[in-house]
């Protein structure tokens, strides 16, 4: 028999293996993916004998009980909301985020607050023992309770578990985590998928809470194979920008509550503290009598955020026109460009256009059109919008504006932070007018109805 390859290609998107390098992965399409890692023995499967032994039963799913899963509250209410309540028994937890942005910190913080009523036991694997206690006592946390185990072995890890048995367990991080069953070097592809299954597995059979902490690549996704968010149960990541005092967590993927909640912390010198009211972070430094400023009302989850949308439009110093969005999707801004021109004889394509959604949120909801739109507008003709006014609205290429959802959360928001105009689809407009007493609703169905209406609303209470 011929002798088994020495090295595989193993595709770091997916997983699969190639025995020979390829532009391509032939298992997902994904280009420029495979990594070179050594290939493995075949051996028995005996880590799912047991699995083999036990007998399922098919049941009727109208049959089952559906019972509320119970939850154990973190202590820092931004993060509870983000998780959907709080921690679930058997949970596996997949935090990622850009090195030094405060993923450490975060979980040593929630460990030691949940410390006093429940079994924890926090794992480094990039720090040792004494640079986590130097953190702790810099944070001013109270780490009595908290066991620690320096360790990136991951038989050691599980024996410690199996000793201990918490019942919630940090590690950080699964990138540095090997086994010694795989050859290859610890951050692989094959050593990540291996050691985060054993993780999932011990997690679900002695119900501890595991949360993973998980380096980013330069794209900003999670490193290692894509499997690894299909294994856990919830996908958060850690956004923000370093330069910045604060800090957001986004849920891409919750099993055990809604997906795109979001959670905003502001970094001080003894940690992370949650933001109960972030709209009136993002509009600290607003002002209405600055042309090219518009005041969006987005959803992230089930929380309605008032985010400052910026544009300046400017007249092209070059041969090509510049674009560029920050926290708004590119793409989007050369349609909605476009539509301007068709539908409302605005042409900017002389114009440099820059675009910013103040205080580092990313916005990737089509209601952000309308609002960024006026603040085109109002760039272009150099000409503050009426004061105290939002926007929100979906534009399509016919020029039209379409309804977005959850409209009555979004004008309740505005209302309690003192606006008192809103131009908003007309689809959205309450059926009760007396609902939004202190706020002046005007209901459009197109693009030019908008950027007229944005003369005629007099600045007058």
């Amino acid at each position: 028999m011929a002798k088994a390859p020495k090295t595989v290609y193993q595709c770091s998107e997916c997983g699969g293996s190639s025995l020979k390098w390829q532009g391509k992965c032939p298992h997902c399409g994904e280009w420029n993916t495979l990594q070179e890692n050594i290939a493995q023995p075949e051996s028995k499967n005996t880590r799912f004998q047991s699995w083999a032994n036990e007998t399922t039963q098919v049941q009727e799913l109208s049959k089952v009980t559906a019972a509320e899963v119970p939850r154990t509250p973190t202590g820092m209410s931004e993060l509870d909301r983000v998780l959907g309540g709080g921690l679930v028994d058997g949970a596996v937890i997949l935090l990622g985020g850009d090195p030094g942005i405060g993923k450490s910190t975060l979980l040593l913080q929630v460990l030691a607050l949940m410390a006093k009523n429940s079994e924890v036991l926090y794992v480094s694997g990039e720090e040792s023992a004494q640079q986590v206690a130097l953190r702790a006592q810099r944070l001013g946390v109270n780490s009595v309770g908290v066991q620690l185990l320096a360790e990136i072995r991951l038989e050691a890890i599980v024996a410690a578990l199996k000793q201990h048995q918490p019942r919630i367990v940090v590690m950080d991080s699964i990138q540095t985590i090997y086994s010694d069953q795989i050859t290859s070097a610890p951050g692989s592809v094959s050593q990540v998928r291996e050691c985060a299954a054993q993780l999932t597995r011990i997690a679900k059979q002695m119900g501890i809470t595991m949360i993973l902490i998980g380096h980013v690549t330069k794209d900003g996704a999670i490193a290692g194979p894509r499997i690894l968010e299909h294994m856990v149960d919830t996908v958060l990541y850690f956004e923000g920008d370093q330069h910045s005092n604060y800090r957001m967590i986004r849920a891409i993927k919750n099993r055990f509550g809604a997906a795109n909640e979001l959670g905003v912390f502001a970094m001080t010198e003894t940690g992370l503290k949650g933001v109960s009211n972030p709209s009136a972070i993002f509009l600290a430094s607003y002002r209405d009598d600055v042309a090219g400023s518009c005041v969006l009302v987005t959803q992230e989850g089930t929380r309605p955020l008032l985010v400052e949308i910026q544009a300046l439009v400017d007249d092209a110093h070059g041969f090509t026109p510049k674009r560029l969005s920050v926290g708004l999707e590119q793409n989007r801004l050369a349609m909605l460009l476009a539509v301007l021109n068709r539908h409302a004889g605005i042409a900017c394509f002389d114009q440099d256009v820059f675009l910013n959604a103040v205080g580092g949120v990313k916005i990737s909801e089509p209601a952000a059109d309308l609002a960024v739109i006026l603040a085109m507008v109002s760039s272009f003709r150099n000409k503050p919008l009426p004061e105290k006014m939002v926007a929100f609205g979906e534009i399509g290429l016919s020029g039209e504006v379409r309804p977005v959802a959850r409209g009555q959360e979004r004008l309740k928001e505005a209302e309690k932070l003192g606006f008192k105009r809103a131009i908003i689809p007309k689809a959205n407009l309450p059926k009760n007018p007396k609902d939004f007493p202190k706020l002046k609703l005007y209901g459009i169905s197109s693009l030019d109805e908008a950027v007229h209406l944005c003369r005629e609303i007099p600045n007058e209470e």
